[in-house]
């Protein structure tokens, strides 16, 4: 048997659940999970601002054990290394073909057939796809990367969205080295982004946030200024990167642009009104405006190999409020919503 948290709405919410695991399919792989982070995505789905199809297992930002492999599973993981019984490993949040044009494309997060972790319903055959569970069932064609050992759990479920998410903006925003870069939002994204900027060589990593305590941590993770989102920048920048979703800061991501500059925007995936843009003006500046929703396998292993050599480099772990286990689901994600740290993870051992 393993226990998971089954969540059916916004007004009913979390239950504890156990079930029975079922027999592997084929190209399945059966993880133990041993820590799962909270991410907005959750917490929107929680409040009722998205909906879901349940009863559902939330939670994408999972790490864990491989327990067991299902007959003709992979043999290895997306960087080539043998997978066996025992690896530490993260996975993508998605699962779809790989013969698929887009997956052709380097698109597989809207392939054909797919999967994806965390945002399924519970059905007699479809089981253990999220987070908040003691176990996950990898489905067939799911990309999986091996970790190593001494990375801890907490910082190690951030890889599969949050870092892989940034790692995909950055990649469609060009080359960082030398580029004066502003950074929307200084949640958990906008703090991995100005930290992989940094690292990549941006001659300025300029954070803009509401919250003048976020930009003063900013500094920390790699900004190297910051500006209050009712300020006017002082600079024009060469790339700009907008997490936070709001309408007023896609709409000023425009403005803040050098010519030929370029503006990916990643947060605004939740209901809400048209942005408002002045044709004239994007034409005349040569800007380019590009949206991003999750990532690709090349994102995924960058944001693998960011976090192996860096996590302590920067103190990923200080974001994250632990103390959570399973039973206390509804604590974890109550107090997501009242405190709204960077990140809440509940711990699966």
């Amino acid at each position: 048997m393993s226990k998971f948290a089954s969540f059916i709405n916004a007004d009913e919410k979390f239950s504890i659940k156990s079930d029975v695991l079922p027999v592997l399919n084929e190209g399945e792989v059966l993880v133990k999970n041993l820590c799962t982070s909270i991410c907005r995505s959750d917490i929107h789905t929680y409040q009722g601002k998205r909906i879901e199809k349940s009863p559902t297992i939330l939670g994408h930002e999972i790490v864990g054990i491989i327990e067991q492999l299902g007959p003709h599973s992979p043999l290895q993981d997306l960087r080539g290394n043998e997978l066996k019984i025992g690896d530490k490993v993260t996975w993508a949040i998605y699962a779809s073909s790989p013969d698929d044009t887009l997956s052709k494309a380097a698109i597989p997060q809207k392939a054909k057939d797919l999967f994806k972790y965390g945002h399924e319903q519970i059905t007699e055959t479809s089981h253990f796809h999220g987070g908040l569970s003691e176990h996950t069932i990898l489905r067939k064609n799911t990309p999986i990367i091996i970790l190593k050992h001494d990375l801890p759990n907490e910082i190690a479920t951030l890889i599969n969205c949050s870092v892989a998410t940034v790692a995909g903006a950055i990649r469609l925003a060009g080359p960082i080295n030398n580029k004066s870069v502003a950074v929307y939002g200084t949640g958990m994204l906008g703090m991995i982004a100005c930290s992989m900027l940094s690292k990549m060589g941006a001659s300025d990593v300029i954070a803009i946030d509401e919250n003048l305590t976020r930009l003063k941590i900013s500094k920390q993770f790699g900004a190297t200024d910051i500006c209050l989102h009712n300020e006017v920048l002082q600079q024009k920048v060469d790339i700009v990167l907008e997490f936070s979703g709001s309408i007023s800061a896609m709409q000023n991501s425009i403005t803040i642009l050098k010519i030929g500059g370029v503006v990916i925007w990643i947060g605004a995936v939740f209901p809400q009104s048209a942005v408002q843009i002045n044709a004239e003006y994007i034409i005349r500046n040569l800007l380019t405006i590009k949206g991003l929703h999750n990532y690709n396998n090349d994102d995924f292993i960058n944001a693998v190999n960011f976090m192996e050599m860096n996590h302590t480099f920067f103190d990923f772990e200080s974001l994250i409020k632990k103390g959570f286990v399973l039973e206390d689901v509804e604590a974890a994600f109550e107090y997501a919503t009242n405190h709204n740290p960077f990140r809440v993870s509940i711990d699966l051992t």
